[in-house]
């Protein structure tokens, strides 16, 4: 959940960064694409960690 905060925040981010024109439209859309990839990398990571974390809890 937190990741999923930080991604909205920095999107929200970009979108002001974009109305005063410090991005282009291009940049925002790379930058949306940059972040959506990093979050779902991270989120993936968690749900293998959790994973393995539950087998090994079960194993006790």
């Amino acid at each position: 959940m937190s990741i999923r905060n930080v991604r909205r925040d920095v999107l929200g981010d970009m979108k002001e960064a974009l109305k005063e024109k410090l991005l282009s439209q291009d940049e925002e859309k790379r930058g949306e694409v940059e972040i959506q990839k990093l979050t779902d990398k991270y989120v993936a990571d968690i749900d293998t960690q959790l994973a393995g974390k539950e087998k090994e809890i079960m194993q006790v």
